[in-house]
């Protein structure tokens, strides 16, 4: 069984994200969406019993995906999943550069764990979670960006 893990903040989860996982269902037999543990996290991070339920709402739909949260380090945490593949969104140039970073400093923790990149469908390549939450805090419609369950959470707060 081929299982993918693709951790992330997702603070909030976008639409981005949503159709990275949808696609990677397709590939894989299994996807780890990995929720970074929030005590990590800068301030302002959404609780990640937060995040890991609107993940889980939002990507419900498909039958091979689980959300986990962790608070390891992310090779370890991938071994403990039974995977040795890790998989990770780019959407711009300067992503690449900084996931080049990360393939080799994991490469060096293990060197049996593969990285796999997708790119985003081209109308969600600009949504990033920052200038969600940032759109949000100004009182900005965040409704193109994320499901409306999102949209709902973030209101509240």
């Amino acid at each position: 069984m081929k299982i993918a893990v693709y951790p992330g903040t997702f603070n909030p989860i976008t639409n981005g994200h949503t159709d990275l996982v949808e696609r990677a269902a397709g590939l894989f037999d299994k996807i780890i969406v990995a929720v970074v543990d929030s005590n990590r996290q800068k301030s302002g991070a959404m609780p990640t019993e937060k995040r890991i339920e609107l993940a889980e709402t939002v990507l419900g739909h498909l039958d091979n995906v689980e959300v986990r949260s962790f608070d390891i380090l992310l090779t370890k945490f991938v071994r403990e999943c039974d995977s040795n593949i890790i998989l990770r969104g780019l959407r711009t140039v300067a992503d690449f550069e900084y996931e080049f970073q990360l393939v080799g400093m994991n490469r060096v923790l293990d060197p049996d764990i593969e990285t796999v990149f997708l790119a985003p469908a081209e109308h969600l390549s600009y949504i990033s979670s920052t200038l969600v939450r940032e759109i949000a805090s100004y009182g900005g419609d965040i409704s193109k960006f994320v499901d409306p369950a999102v949209v709902e959470a973030i209101s509240d707060t």
